[in-house]
């Protein structure tokens, strides 16, 4: 390690500092300890959640900041100890790379630090135009995220799903509950490309599939969002798909279209009724709250994907099956084992994505 390196080091720590507006975070966390000894703070239960949800998370960036610090500070003194000789120079290399790697996964993290990063989310997959094609890449999407989603130990369940006519799915909604899914995911919003040898055409033809992803936060006591009944209206339908006899025989199915907006959701996912209304109000506030965040963006001029088309020019990713690669048409980042990308193994394209989002916008 060279005294270069460990100035850069030193830049990168006062960044992050500015970046995660650490002064700010001490003095909420400090005002929101105070809060919480007050004997009436759980007379609010709601309030006191979203509180101590919001001081944990608070407390986590500035533990990482400081863990940061506090490596900068053992790496200075083991600089020192190695110019005078007690320390080789290997083990300062060493930790060097250690603090190197902790440094990078720190500013990979920080780049979640919108409100809305740290909820779960509702993620939306419908297949494009190319009938059966479509809706087998479709439905392959939606084993991806779902083996994504458990690599990551969070909860995923499906909400809703329509089934193609002769394999695979038109549409499915998944939800995937943990802290940060919303944040991680929020860069799969757009459309997917699949080039493959057709396992449905006998000819054996290389085809070309296009389907549809969008992802939208999964709103929490933490967001209050005003919707009026009267701007609502319900219809209830026999859920489709295998469930047993109970879910054929009963409309336990939930449509609901908020006539303002136009936003339409459904939800089958549970045997009751009542069930699902709680969860089909869940999405349509999760819907909202997205159009919201659009809506905020739109004026910064920062709405892209969400003017996608699903078809040629539109897509964020192409997954290549035959050449054996998969490539981020945004970030540039590309693997050359599909197979694993599949299988749920996002994380690269996910980071690569963010930082250069954190780039781009500072």
């Amino acid at each position: 390690m060279t005294t270069d390196q460990l100035k850069n080091l030193k830049g990168r720590l006062s960044a992050l500092r500015d970046y995660l507006k650490i002064d700010e975070r001490l003095q909420k966390i400090e005002e929101q300890q105070q809060l919480s000894l007050d004997p009436n703070f759980w007379n609010d239960s709601k309030r006191a959640e979203v509180i101590l949800k919001d001081l944990k998370l608070n407390k986590q960036w500035v533990d990482s900041f400081k863990t940061f610090s506090d490596k900068i500070d053992d790496l200075e003194v083991m600089h020192e100890f190695w110019r005078e000789g007690e320390v080789e120079e290997e083990e300062l290399d060493s930790q060097y790379a250690k603090t190197v790697d902790f440094i990078d996964d720190v500013e990979f993290k920080s780049t979640l630090n919108r409100d809305e990063d740290a909820l779960g989310c509702i993620l939306e997959i419908n297949a494009g135009a190319g009938g059966t094609e479509s809706c087998d890449w479709a439905e392959m999407l939606a084993r991806m995220y779902r083996m994504w989603g458990e690599r990551m130990n969070f909860k995923v369940s499906l909400l809703n799903e329509v089934i193609g006519e002769v394999a695979g799915i038109k549409s499915a909604q998944l939800e995937i509950t943990g802290d940060y899914a919303y944040g991680y995911l929020k860069g799969e919003n757009g459309v997917h490309r699949l080039v493959r040898i057709s396992p449905f055409n006998s000819q054996g033809k290389r085809m070309t599939s296009f389907a549809s992803v969008f992802v939208h936060p999964s709103v929490d006591d933490s967001v209050e969002i005003d919707i009026n009944p009267a701007d609502l209206e319900w219809d209830r339908f026999r859920a489709s798909g295998a469930g047993g006899q109970h879910v054929n025989k009963t409309e336990s199915a939930v449509r609901i279209r908020h006539i303002p907006s136009g936003v339409v959701v459904e939800c089958q996912q549970e045997r009751s009724q009542h069930l699902n209304r709680e969860k089909a109000m869940q999405m349509l506030r999760s819907r909202l709250y997205q159009l919201e965040l659009e809506r905020q963006l739109e004026e910064r001029d920062k709405v892209e994907a969400t003017k996608m088309k699903n078809e040629w020019g539109s897509q964020i990713r192409s997954y290549v099956l035959d050449d054996r690669w998969v490539k981020d048409l945004r970030s540039g980042y590309k693997v050359t084992n599909p197979d694993k990308v599949l299988d749920g193994d996002l994380d690269g394209f996910i980071k690569a994505y963010l930082m250069m989002n954190k780039k781009e916008n500072g």
